[in-house]
């Protein structure tokens, strides 16, 4: 490379290096220092939290050290660990447990590879181990650990006592690595997947043949940790087609997992909320839950059509359906409500929406939102899913209906439905001819960024949320099936008009 440019890398590699040594100083050396080696040997989250408090700000996840037991464990691990943006792939896997390794009584690494999508990639990963073992000062004067000046260069290292250590980009030749005697014997491949390959089924295929002939094959027979992590961004990607391996141990882990977070340690439920709003469900259910969906499967992005509604008193009937999801808690899926109005010309308007991870009662506020909102300007027929509205959810409306001062005169939805898929599918066509309009009025807000958003994602298979097409889909049904009572005119309740 040239003289300029090493300069500059040398540069800030002695500067992290630095940063590096100032925060292992932190604790004593000698103090307890042979108990400390031994609880570190068995115990990872300790190893972690005591050797490298700069990475490890937040304490390990049950699903770290699970991780890291199996690998100690199966000196000839093949394993494949999805784990969701921002939940330490790299700094764990890459990074942490390799070390954890090498410091164990027993050598369990001679020769590591770590392979990523580009040369630049795997060097980087490269660098995050070399500057541990070079500037970790607790590490370093407890178990001995250092790099060998002597063989450094950008694309691998060795240290001391005779590790090596190699980075290697996709579709490069790995053959022939050895350490004297020993062939790699922890090969770790980390995020090969990118968004450009995920799109091309025959490089897809390529780069999968790369890395279980080339990169694989320079182990010993077979003999060695061989390890993939990454998060799952296509359905036909390089993580999809390997987890079908029946050979190769699989976890998986979402950001989210039963309604909370997996790593709660580290992440709350507000912050994921506001990264959902920020990126779009779809994204988010790519990057963080393992579920890349073709954007528009079923319902297409050009058929999503925004205008402006007519006056409430000009609908010809107007609906309110909520699909209340299953658990009365903010950890369960999505609460959806839509207000519809229908034409005389035949088209839908999409008037309201809201859809939340939220409770009971956060739903049946907004009945009384949507209510209020009409005002007496039209008749609107409330329904919600038959198989929900048992005895507590109808005390619930009554209960608020008792503190308001009025009810809301909920229907159940009681017709025998086919298959969800099948249901939601069957609006599609209402889209593709520009029958269905949402409220330019209401398109930032977020019940109608939720409801596009998982009608994108909406395919057979998917496992993103479907809770506000469903409840679309209910609306459309009653709208049309119901147009027998379009000249109904009931209110919900007496109080004071509105309007002036």
């Amino acid at each position: 490379m040239a003289a300029g440019k090493g300069n500059i890398g040398m540069s800030r590699w002695s500067e992290h290096v630095g940063k590096i040594m100032a925060d292992t100083f932190s604790v004593e050396f000698g103090q307890n220092r042979e108990e400390r080696k031994a609880r570190a040997r068995r115990d990872f989250a300790y190893f972690a939290s005591t050797y490298f408090p700069h990475i490890c700000t937040s304490p390990c996840a049950a699903f770290h050290i699970e991780a890291a037991n199996y690998i100690l464990k199966h000196r000839n691990a093949r394993a494949l660990f999805k784990w969701p943006r921002g939940h330490a792939k790299s700094a764990m896997l890459s990074l942490i447990v390799p070390l954890w390794l090498l410091i164990q009584e027993r050598r369990e690494v001679h020769l590591m590879v770590l392979a990523s999508k580009s040369q630049e990639a795997a060097e980087k990963l490269l660098d995050g181990i070399r500057s541990e073992i070079a500037g970790n000062a607790l590490l370093s004067g407890d178990f001995g650990i250092a790099p060998s000046a002597a063989s450094w260069s950008e694309k691998s290292f060795k240290t001391t006592d005779g590790v090596m250590f190699v980075a290697v980009g996709r579709g490069q030749s790995p053959r022939g690595l050895r350490n004297g005697p020993y062939r790699p014997d922890y090969i770790i491949w980390d995020d090969l997947d990118d968004d450009e390959l995920v799109l091309s089924s025959a490089r897809v295929s390529k780069a999968v043949d790369w890395l279980l002939t080339a990169l694989y094959g320079t182990t010993a027979a077979g003999r060695g940790r061989f390890i993939g992590v990454g998060n799952l961004i296509g359905r036909d990607s390089i993580l999809a087609r390997v987890e079908q391996i029946p050979e190769f141990h699989v976890s998986t882990v979402y950001a989210i997992d039963n309604g909370v977070p997996v790593w709660p340690e580290n992440y709350t439920m507000a912050e994921f909320d506001s990264m959902r709003r920020t990126m779009g469900e779809r994204r988010f259910q790519k990057e963080m839950m393992h579920n890349p969906t073709a954007d528009g499967a079923i319902f297409k992005q050009k058929d999503i059509r925004y205008g402006a509604m007519l006056p409430l008193e000009k609908y010809r009937s107007l609906v309110c359906y909520t699909d209340p999801s299953f658990k009365n808690s903010t950890k369960a899926d999505y609460k959806a409500t839509v207000l519809l109005g229908r034409t005389r010309t035949g088209e839908i308007h999409v008037l309201k929406v809201y859809a939340e991870r939220t409770s009971v009662a956060r739903m049946i506020e907004w009945h009384y939102q949507i209510d209020a909102w009409v005002d007496r300007r039209g008749a609107i027929l409330f329904y919600i899913e038959a198989n929900f509205i048992q005895d507590m959810m109808l005390e619930e409306f009554r209960k608020a209906g008792e503190a308001c001062g009025r009810h809301i005169p909920v229907r159940g939805d009681t017709r025998k439905k086919p298959d969800k898929f099948a249901r939601i599918e069957a609006i599609q066509p209402f889209f593709e001819r520009g029958l269905v309009i949402l409220n330019e009025a209401e398109k930032d807000s977020d019940g109608m960024r939720v409801l596009v958003d998982q009608l994108l994602m909406f395919d057979r298979g998917s496992r993103a949320n479907d809770d506000a097409p469903d409840a679309l889909e209910g609306g459309i049904n009653k709208l049309f099936r119901g147009s027998a009572l379009q000249n109904a005119t009931y209110i919900s309740g007496s109080r004071p008009s509105r309007r002036y």
